[in-house]
This record gives structure tokens, C-alpha cells and sequence, in this order.
């Protein structure tokens, strides 16, 4: 019955969404892809800005609710009726009354089964797509990557012929797109052949501030230098180059979009700087995990400067049947990112925990416990004064709670943090369903 329930809401918000377009015909930027969807979509949506009236998808809009909730410009109802009652005022209100509509929607488009895509395309009728790369993010649902790559690349098979692809050339599946679609195609990347380019790329920082990256943007023989100083992970400067295409494809000034994204940080548990309690610096990346993220997360440990370096990892969720050897095969990363300690949590990372261990890893140094609430003591035990600590994990084990107890002012959470919302805040943690199996 549930399902049922959501399938009729699902239709209707569909439906409603499709009405409303029709009306005000706004302008629609559409971003996929297995990592850096959210970073994309905000600056995009930063870059735009300057020049249109632009509403984004926030939070988690990016399904067959959320992203008609954005196109009407109403909450989620919830468990609520009279919720869901006030959605359908508020779609009165966009169809009946003379309103200022956005000129461009930024929508960000997850997939999380087969299918998904081809029933958002039914409805939103992009002008431009955006794909970030291709992972094994729920491949438990999709069975293999190339079956995730060929559910993401709907997206660019539905673009008119005036449309635009922009996509990743550093990432082969993505960049095989291009012969999907006859709409026209900007490439970013770090690639020699990408058609929006950054290179002469400088990471700042010493031991006591770190200062993002500086690099030169290049474009249609144009070079721009740029500063990202709220940026700490190489990955990010991709949602930048897709930012900075999107821009050049209605024809923005390329100097004015790069000052624009001067101003440009992750979203909240999307590799983020902050200060903790003791002089430590934390790169809270909790939103969410896969294994590119959680490799390309420790790779900027790797690239940082601190007395001591702790990476705290709860487990990778969704990744079907190869989940154990995933997990073991990020030994690789932790050792090469210089971690005196490593903090695991979760039934996955025990296999992680196991491999350490074979690498001659002291079991002083090496801790698993069996998930995130229960390793926020040990970890108040552990970690040390200045220490440069990793926080990451899937959503489901709640790893932004580890964040919060070791925040400089904890009471800044709520704007710090992912999941920090009333209902996420009422949520107990809840042992992952994949668990059961082990």
C-alpha cells in the first residue's frame, strides 16, 4: 500500500510539475552523474546568478518528488495531509496569480534504479546537461557500471538539437556520451583535450592555514586565472569547470564567470574545512560515500600538512556483491595518505580493519567498532591537539554525529553540518538492512 501511495504522488507531482512549465517555460539545467552532483548544481547555480533569476534544487530534491517540489517551489508534505494540502495551494498559486517564475532552474537528477532517468526525462525538458562522471555508486540496484552509465546518459539523449552536453573528458564513459546525442558539447576537465580546461593548477597551504587552489582557466584560446580559497579537494574544481561551461553555453563573459566562482565552497559534510575543539582540523565529508569519493577524499590527506592525520571511515553502502573486497581494497589509499590512525566503523570496514592489520598496522593505531555512535567515545579518547582528521561515510551511518562532537563550537552545527534538519535530528541510527546479510 505504501508503494502505491507513493507511485499516485509521484504521478501527481509530475503532473502538476509539467503544468507548470508549460506555463512559465523557464530556462533548465539539468546535472548528473555517481560523484559531485551537489557541488555542481551550486555553482552553477552561483555562476547564473549574476545574470538570471535562478532557483536551484536543495537538500535531497533530486527524485521523482523532490525535483517536481522544486520546479513548484513548495516543501516536502512529509507524513503530513495538510503538508501535501499546502503543496497544492502553493501549485495554485504558481498556475492562477502573476508571479516572477525563475528565468533558469538548476536541477540536480539522481538515479538510484533502472529506469529512474527515463521517468524524470518524461517531464522535465532540459536545455542543458550536465554529467560529472560515472561510479559505482548503487550498484547494488544496477549490477555493473555499465549499466549506470547507460541509465545517466538518458539525460543527454533527450536534449533538443539547440541543447548543450556538457561533460567530464576526464572521464571516459561520460566523454563517449557526446555520440549519444545532436545537441552541441562542451568538455571540462583537467584532460589536454578538454575544451574548457584548468591547468598550472597550485594547491596553498603550510602547516598552520591551509588556502585553497589557484589555477588557470582556459577556454577558446582565452586563459583566466582563478582562485577557489574555500577549496581543499582537487574533485571540487571539476564542479567549477562544469560551472564555468555552463556559463560559456549562453554566452557569459569568461572573466565575469570566473570572479563568480571566487566565491564558491562544498555544501555542508561535502569535504569541508573546519576548525575542532584543540586546534584540530576536520575535513568532514560525511554526506555521503562511494569508493571514488572516499579514495579522492583520502588523496587530499594525503596532500596535507599536519602533525598527525587521523581518517575516521564508517562503511560504503549499496555496493552489492563485491561490498567486502571494495572496502579492503581502500588499504591502498589510507597507507598512501600518510594516516597514523585509523578509525573504522561499521560491518564493512571490518574487512578494511583486517587488511590494515596484514600491512603490520599496530592494533593501537588500527580501531573498528561496530558503528559510528558507538566510536564517538573511543574517538574523544584518541584523537589528539592539532591532529588533521578525515570524517566519512555513508549516509546511513550517520557519520556527521562523529563531526559534531569534535567541532570547535559545537553549537555551530546547524550551519556547519549536513542532516541537521528537525526531522534528520528526531532519526535514530539505524543499522543498515545490507548488514543482516553478513
Amino acid at each position: 500500500m505504501a508503494v502505491t501511495k507513493r507511485k499516485l504522488l509521484e504521478k501527481m507531482l509530475s503532473l502538476m510539475a509539467r503544468a507548470v512549465l508549460r506555463k512559465h517555460r523557464p530556462f533548465i539545467v539539468g546535472i548528473t552523474g555517481s560523484v559531485g552532483k551537489s557541488s555542481t548544481k551550486e555553482a552553477i547555480a552561483l555562476v547564473l546568478s549574476g545574470s538570471y533569476n535562478v532557483r536551484k534544487s536543495e537538500g535531497n530534491y533530486n527524485n521523482e518528488i523532490g525535483i517536481p517540489l522544486t520546479i513548484i517551489g513548495a516543501k516536502s508534505g512529509g507524513g503530513s495531509l495538510v503538508g501535501w494540502v499546502g503543496v497544492c495551494f502553493r501549485w495554485l498559486w504558481v498556475m492562477v496569480f502573476p508571479s516572477r517564475y525563475p528565468e533558469m532552474l538548476v536541477l540536480e537528477m539522481g538515479i538510484d534504479r533502472p529506469g529512474d532517468m527515463e521517468r524524470l526525462m518524461r517531464f522535465v525538458p532540459l536545455q542543458i546537461a550536465v554529467v560529472t562522471n560515472i561510479g559505482a555508486s548503487h550498484l547494488e540496484f544496477f549490477g555493473s557500471i555499465a549499466n549506470i552509465a547507460k541509465e545517466k546518459s538518458r539525460i543527454v539523449c533527450g536534449l533538443p538539437e539547440g541543447g548543450f552536453a556538457v561533460l567530464n573528458a576526464d572521464d571516459k564513459r561520460v566523454l563517449k556520451m557526446r555520440e549519444k546525442t545532436d545537441a552541441k558539447t562542451i568538455t571540462y576537465g583537467f584532460d589536454g583535450d578538454a575544451q574548457m580546461r584548468a591547468d598550472n593548477l597550485l594547491f596553498h597551504r603550510d602547516a598552520k592555514r591551509v588556502e585553497g587552489f589557484s589555477f588557470k582557466l582556459n577556454y577558446d584560446g582565452k586563459s583566466i586565472p582563478v582562485r577557489l580559497p574555500k577549496i581543499v579537494a582537487k574533485y571540487h574544481i571539476g564542479a567549477v569547470l562544469a560551472a564555468a561551461a555552463v556559463g560559456v553555453a549562453l554566452k557569459m563573459n569568461l572573466v565575469e564567470i570566473a570572479g563568480a566562482l571566487e566565491a564558491f565552497e562544498p555544501l555542508p559534510g561535502r569535504l569541508r574545512l573546519l576548525p575542532g575543539r584543540n586546534a584540530m582540523i576536520l575535513l568532514d565529508d560525511t554526506y555521503n560515500a562511494s569508493p571514488a569519493s572516499t579514495e579522492a577524499a583520502l588523496s587530499v590527506v594525503q596532500e596535507l600538512i599536519a602533525p598527525r592525520k587521523v581518517v575516521i571511515l564508517g562503511d560504503m553502502l549499496e555496493l552489492g556483491v563485491d561490498t567486502e573486497e571494495t572496502h579492503r581494497k581502500l588499504a591502498d589509499r589510507v597507507v598512501a595518505s600518510g594516516a597514523h590512525v585509523a578509525i573504522l566503523a561499521g560491518q564493512h570496514m571490518r574487512a578494511l580493519y583486517d587488511e590494515l592489520l596484514a600491512r603490520g598496522f599496530s592494533r593501537k593505531y588500527v580501531l573498528w567498532l561496530p558503528d559510528s555512535l558507538s566510536a564517538r567515545q573511543i574517538i574523544l579518547d584518541t584523537v589528539r591537539p592539532e591532529d588533521l582528521i578525515l570524517i566519512k561515510g555513508s549516509q546511513g551511518m550517520r557519520m556527521e554525529k562523529i563531526t559534531e562532537i569534535l567541532l570547535a563550537e559545537p553549537k555551530d552545527r546547524a550551519v556547519l553540518l549536513c542532516r541537521q534538519t528537525p526531522q534528520w535530528q528526531q532519526k535514530p541510527f539505524i543499522p543498515p538492512t545490507e548488514w543482516s546479510a553478513i
